[in-house]
């Protein structure tokens, strides 16, 4: 920044994450036997300290999309038409698996849809799930079935999603779905993908000719992650196990979007000044704490925006469940 922009007060565009502090620059006092008519001007240059990333709080954010959500839906029921149900389906006991499905079905209740619970013992074959799924299909009182994931391993998942009618796949995994989000014609759509794009928007996240890494090449986040971003009108770089040089890709990138599942893989100080962090990591460490993918602390000392875990990207996913049963009840009655 030169001269003239310091004395204006101007800051340029590059240090808008930056906030600046006066400080006076100390004059060499007057020499005894010089005699000084008027007192010696003091200057002042601007110093520009880094400031702390701001927080995207996802919890406000599903908290605004489960309120649209729920209007709509009372709006749809006081003009004489049904709620929409959600069919969720969750085999075995997995404790983790419990509390997902637990929270989804009680934000059902609490938006006006109906969930239709459907548990099968961890012994269920692959053909009686299949049928199960086909029972379901076939209901058209239910508009969004879910399988929660992940299944136990004797299960075939890709078959148990490809087995769900793309309409009622309110996950957006069936390869109906991800194809009509390859040829830009989204249908349903994945929902943590669709909860990150939502994210970028609270921001104020331009997307056009902006450059993005997405770290994780995943079904479920990170290959249709690339597909939104792509959508955006974002220039995308997908990194994966056999990626070299990573730390190369995460410094050029403005949108830096982490779903690995390894604690600190991307280092704090490979974050670009100003850049907008996206973790989906949720890491427990050995004393029972929860972090994502990326070193926070370090990063937030660079970026202009980073999700915090938990409390980012989680609740948006739930949100973007919501709103895909929805948009699916509306596009059968339709």
């Amino acid at each position: 920044m030169g001269p003239s922009a310091a004395r204006s007060g101007v800051v340029p565009a590059r240090f808008r994450f930056w906030k600046q502090r006066a400080v006076p620059i100390i004059t060499r006092p007057p020499a005894p036997d010089r005699v000084h008519r008027r007192p010696t001007s003091v200057f002042r240059r601007i110093v520009f300290e880094p400031v702390p990333a701001q927080l995207i709080d996802g919890r406000a954010v599903a908290a605004t999309i489960h309120e649209r959500v729920r209007l709509a839906i009372a709006a749809r029921v006081e003009s004489g038409l049904r709620a929409p149900a959600l069919a969720t389906v969750l085999v075995g006991a997995d404790p983790a698996s419990q509390v997902y499905v637990r929270n989804k079905r009680q934000t059902c209740a609490k938006l006006g849809i109906r969930s239709v619970p459907c548990e099968l013992p961890v012994s269920v074959s692959q053909a009686e799930l299949l049928a199960e799924l086909d029972r379901l299909n076939a209901d058209d009182s239910i508009d969004g079935i879910l399988v929660q994931l992940p299944l136990p391993k004797h299960l075939d998942a890709n078959a148990l999603i490809e087995r769900i009618r793309p309409g009622k796949d309110v996950d957006g995994f069936h390869p109906y779905n991800i194809g009509r989000l390859v040829q830009r014609n989204p249908a349903l759509r994945p929902c943590t993908p669709l909860g990150i794009i939502e994210l970028l928007k609270s921001v104020g996240e331009t997307f056009y000719g902006r450059r993005a890494v997405v770290v994780g090449a995943s079904n479920i986040v990170g290959r249709p992650m690339a597909l939104e971003l792509l959508l955006a009108g974002v220039t995308v770089t997908v990194a994966h196990r056999f990626t070299h040089d990573l730390e190369h890709f995460v410094r050029d990138a403005d949108i830096v979007v982490v779903a690995v599942g390894k604690p600190g893989l991307v280092r704090g100080e490979w974050i670009r000044e100003g850049a907008t962090v996206i973790d989906v990591g949720m890491n427990r460490l050995e004393d029972g704490s929860l972090v994502g993918d990326c070193e926070f602390e370090a990063a937030r000392q660079r970026a202009a925006f980073i999700t915090p875990v938990p409390g980012g990207v989680g609740p948006m996913t739930v949100a973007m469940l919501m709103q895909n049963t929805l948009v699916a009840a509306e596009r059968r009655q339709a």
